[in-house]
C-alpha cells in the first residue's frame, strides 16, 4: 500500500453558510481523518469565480452559478490527506442532492429546490490538476 497525501479545496457553498452546517461539514472531514491546513471566510467577487468555473462559461448554467456563489459568503478550506480528493468527493455525495446518498453531506442536508441552478452545499476538486489550479486561485 502506498500512501499518496494529497491537498484539495473545499469550499461550503453559500447555502451551507447561510444554513449554518459549516461546522458539521468540517466536523465529518475530521472525522474521516483529513487535515484542515487553511480556512477563510469571504465573499468571492465574479473575478474569482469566473476563473473557478472558467470550464464551464457559456454553458446555459453558467451565469445562474455564479450569481448563486456571488449571493453569499463562501468557506474555503484547504484540505490534506491520502487519496482527499477522491475521499472527499465520496463524503459529499452525488451533485444532485435528491439521489445523493444518506450518510453523505448532499445527501443528508441537500435537497432540491427548484432554483436555476443546484444548491448542493459543498464543491470538492475533482482531480490533482483542478485541486492545484483551484487551491491557487483561493489561497495564492
Amino acid at each position: 500500500m502506498t500512501t499518496s497525501i494529497e491537498e484539495t479545496l473545499v469550499l461550503v457553498k453559500p447555502d451551507g453558510v447561510a444554513r449554518n452546517l459549516t461546522g458539521e461539514i468540517l466536523r465529518r472531514i475530521e472525522a474521516k481523518g483529513y487535515s484542515l491546513v487553511d480556512i477563510r471566510l469571504l465573499q468571492a467577487d465574479r473575478e474569482l469565480l469566473a476563473k473557478h468555473y472558467a470550464e464551464h462559461e457559456g454553458k446555459p448554467f453558467y451565469e445562474p452559478l455564479v450569481e448563486f456563489m456571488e449571493s453569499g459568503p463562501v468557506v474555503a478550506m484547504r484540505v490534506a490527506g491520502n487519496r482527499v480528493i477522491e475521499g472527499f468527493r465520496v463524503l459529499a455525495g452525488t451533485t444532485d442532492p435528491t439521489t445523493a446518498a444518506p450518510g453523505t453531506i448532499r445527501g443528508d442536508f441537500g435537497r432540491d429546490w427548484g432554483l436555476r441552478v443546484q444548491q448542493n452545499l459543498v464543491h470538492g476538486s475533482d482531480s490533482v490538476e483542478s485541486a492545484e489550479r483551484e487551491l491557487s486561485l483561493w489561497f495564492g
